[in-house]
């Protein structure tokens, strides 16, 4: 029998102030998987990471390869990197068409929907923030994260 947990569904118009307000909480370890990275919505983060670095706070992003992306989105995607890896967040580039779109924060809580974290604007999308350790965890594990991080 699985604990019991909660969990809140969010629309692309209520997904970042819940999440903002999730990052500013983190106490170790931001994970998060966005498969397309924007210039606008990386610039947004840049002090949010920087905030959380600054706390000892480590963060991992994982995002396609930009080879695999258009150029203009091409560009901006390595452009972002380049600049999370010299703040100090450790980038993992993921190849073969990587579509995965969820945030694992502290390994206790667990988003996971459709939106695209680091390039989201104006798609309609939803997002579930599950707040539960063991549902987190088997994510983590499913996903066979510890291999990487």
């Amino acid at each position: 029998m699985r604990n019991l947990f909660s969990s809140q569904l969010h629309t692309e118009k209520t997904f970042y102030s819940s999440f903002l307000e999730d990052l500013d909480n983190c106490r170790e370890e931001v994970i998060i998987e966005s498969p397309y990275i924007t210039g606008e919505r990386a610039s947004q983060f840049i002090p949010i990471f920087e905030k959380l670095l600054d706390k000892g706070v480590r963060i991992y992003v994982m995002t396609r390869d930009p080879k695999e992306h258009t150029l203009s989105m091409e560009d901006q995607s390595e452009e972002a990197i380049r600049t999370f890896e010299i703040m100090g967040v450790q980038t993992l580039l993921c190849v073969g068409n990587h579509h995965r779109k969820l945030a694992i924060l502290d390994r206790k809580i667990l988003w996971e929907g459709s939106l695209n974290i680091l390039s989201q604007t104006h798609s309609r999308e939803i997002m579930r923030r599950i707040d539960n350790e063991e549902f987190t965890m088997e994510m983590f594990n499913f996903l066979k994260l510890s291999e990487f991080i």
